[in-house]
């Protein structure tokens, strides 16, 4: 069994080749997934468990407390367990925050490498947390000549993370920034949408990451109209997260609206005057294949 210390293995990861490990993880036999869902106001607890046939298996558990920056707590916690496809042993303990990190970004970027306009001059992350960092990285290995700017509802929070990264500016004004960005990424808590489609303009990508309950939402219905729409896995966002799963319900768009998951990539493709929409659900055969990939990696150093 192996113990992966996240300082040590930072140094051996990279972004492109991560979502490279990705593509290849859909090219296996499709994943057996369950997700447990249990909710005390405003707290969430998350467990997730993945079973791909010649990967292994993964289960993982994550905390969600809104409340605890109050205490100086990150407001998610968790653990990740890897297992042996071969006998079922324990191969990996893996830090939660660790794969978290790698895969939450790696997901989004994934999507972003198939569906970003052919140039891109200006990213915008919208949040300030621990995923909006990330994704920064992420973005940054992706598109290493746009400009990177963040906003967040709280400025003090968008400039004491763009203090981390000389080269990231921090956006004032929000409609005026998604107008502005050729890829925008939104990584926020909120329950009620704060991109709306009327600030959208043809050519333009969007990643939906924040979003994982029922009631949450990051976008308008306007926007889910215009765009085309892709998700990480049709199995673990459609009817599970409020992003489509209200939209669909109110009549605004239909399943059919749905292009295609990642087990299609080839249909992950745009014309130059689309609008193209992405919704990153996380899904834990997600979490196994960046779980393989970073223990891979640590084997291999």
């Amino acid at each position: 069994m192996t113990i992966i210390v996240p300082a040590e293995a930072e140094k051996r990861l990279d972004w492109i080749s991560l979502t490279e490990a990705l593509a290849a993880g859909h090219d296996l036999p499709p994943a057996e997934i369950g997700d447990t869902f249990l909710y005390r106001d405003p707290d969430t607890l998350l467990s997730r468990a993945a079973w791909i046939d010649g990967l292994g298996a993964l289960v993982k558990s994550a905390t969600v407390f809104p409340g605890n920056p109050q205490y100086g707590k990150p407001v998610i916690g968790g653990a990740a367990v890897l297992l042996s496809d071969l006998d079922g042993s324990l191969e990996a303990l893996v830090d939660f925050h660790l794969l978290t990190k790698w895969k939450t970004a790696g997901d989004s970027l994934l999507s972003a490498r198939r569906l970003a306009p052919p140039v891109v001059a200006q990213v915008l992350i919208v949040g300030a947390g621990a995923v909006a960092a990330s994704l920064i990285e992420a973005y940054g290995a992706a598109f290493p000549d746009a400009a990177i700017s963040v906003w967040n509802r709280t400025a003090q929070r968008a400039d004491a993370l763009a203090s981390l990264y000389p080269a990231v500016s921090v956006a004032a004004d929000l409609a005026e920034a998604v107008a502005n960005a050729d890829v925008i990424a939104t990584s926020t808590m909120t329950t009620e949408p704060i991109i709306r489609g009327a600030w959208l303009r043809p050519g333009q990508h969007l990643d939906l990451i924040g979003a994982y309950r029922h009631d949450m939402r990051e976008v308008d219905n306007e926007a889910l109209r215009r765009g085309r729409l892709f998700v990480d896995s049709l199995a673990t966002t459609v009817d599970h997260i409020g992003e489509l799963k209200i939209p669909i319900a109110e009549g605004v768009i239909g399943h059919d609206d749905i292009i295609a998951d990642f087990y299609d990539l080839g249909s992950f493709t745009r014309s130059p005057e689309d609008i193209t929409i992405s919704k990153n659900g996380g899904g834990a055969h997600l979490d196994l294949m960046t779980a393989r990939y970073i223990l891979d990696r640590w084997q291999d150093s």
